[in-house]
């Protein structure tokens, strides 16, 4: 069951719903109270599920906490980071995901159910300080399992990334089982984490599912120091009317998808029946794949007076390590993963909607 969505002046395909505003027609497929939710009679959305996100105040943690919140409802989600976080509509606490004994507290007060682990030093920023960062984002990961089995957790989401593979990857259409030879810290700790999740499940039968990100494009939060990051930076520039200096050649293609979809897909996969998620390693998932100059000839269809330039820096070696775009079909296949925004849809929404923050 799926919802029938009317998008005028886009390019968005109309198969998939995720906007409860652009509704046409309602079946039982998704729930009117959060458009990333594809209800199943084999898994219900249980309002009884107490969900623990570590990372909330990151990139993908700012929207995921807001999506699931609209999903299980406020008291639900209980948004967790480094920080204090603020403007929350639903309980936080202040967590170091390196602190087991806080961790499983924190597990043990609310009555968790599910983790959703997004805490992770980035691709760029882990380059800096290689060592801290593999300590942190393995760390912070052992502890999770850990608390999960001893907690009898029923589900963990681990996220993944591009960053899994290398050189010796196939350079484009890059497929689902592939040799990972990364050539970051960050690239590093994924691959050993998704070993890692896929013995949890084997070893204790823990269910932990994942998705391979690509580069996640957004308005709702600032990046957080990765190699893609310029595919959100370019749009604040545009809309600023402000040259961009991009730190990438112009030619150079990377898999990119929009936040939204990257939001869908991930509560899909954590919704999906368990027969259904085959692979317990990390599941490649794709949007789209551009170029900077494409990207800029994008945002030039609507601000023809945007203006581009190319100073390429250290992290242009880390982009030139990782595939060009990436196959996703055991994830369409499995769980039914499919894309809903191309280049020019994605710029559309980008702009109008950092144009109503710049404005307020």
């Amino acid at each position: 069951m799926i919802f029938k969505i009317r998008y005028p002046k886009s390019n968005i395909r109309s198969d998939i719903g995720f906007r409860i505003s652009d509704f046409e027609y309602c079946d039982t497929g998704y729930s009117l109270h959060s458009p990333y939710i594809r209800r199943s009679k084999s898994y219900p959305i249980m309002k009884q599920d107490k969900i623990l996100i570590i990372g909330a105040g990151g990139q993908i943690g700012t929207v995921l906490t807001a999506a699931l919140r609209d999903a299980f409802g406020e008291q639900h989600v209980i948004a967790s980071d480094l920080r204090p976080l603020e403007n929350q509509a639903g309980p936080s606490e202040v967590l170091n995901a390196l602190d087991a004994k806080a961790l499983a507290e924190l597990v043990k007060k609310h009555s968790i159910t599910q983790i959703y682990h997004l805490a992770a030093i980035l691709s760029a920023k882990g380059e800096a300080d290689p060592m801290k960062s593999w300590e942190i984002n393995m760390g912070s990961l052992f502890n999770v399992f850990e608390t999960a089995r001893n907690l009898s957790i029923q589900k963990v989401f681990y996220p993944s990334s591009i960053a899994v593979f290398g050189r010796e990857a196939a350079p484009r259409n890059t497929p689902q089982f592939e040799v990972l030879i990364p050539e970051t810290v960050y690239g590093i700790s994924k691959v050993a984490g998704e070993n890692w999740a896929n013995y949890y499940f084997r070893r204790y039968g823990l269910d932990v599912r994942s998705v391979r990100y690509p580069g996640i494009i957004g308005y709702q939060s600032m990046p957080g120091g990765g190699t893609t990051d310029y595919a959100v930076d370019i749009y604040h520039c545009a809309v600023k009317n402000q040259p961009f200096e991009c730190f990438l050649q112009e030619n150079t293609p990377l898999p990119m998808i929009y936040m939204d979809d990257a939001i869908r897909g991930t509560i899909e996969l954590m919704n999906a029946p368990a027969e259904q998620v085959k692979v317990r390693t990390s599941y490649n998932l794709a949007g789209m794949t551009f170029t900077p100059k494409e990207i800029a000839e994008s945002i030039k269809k609507e601000i023809p007076e945007f203006q581009i330039s190319y100073k390429p820096d250290f992290r242009q070696a880390i982009a030139d390590s990782w595939p060009g775009s990436i196959d996703d079909s055991t994830a369409r296949a499995d769980w039914g993963w499919k894309p809903a925004y191309d280049l020019d849809g994605m710029t559309r929404d980008m702009l109008l909607q950092l144009k109503k923050q710049y404005l307020k």
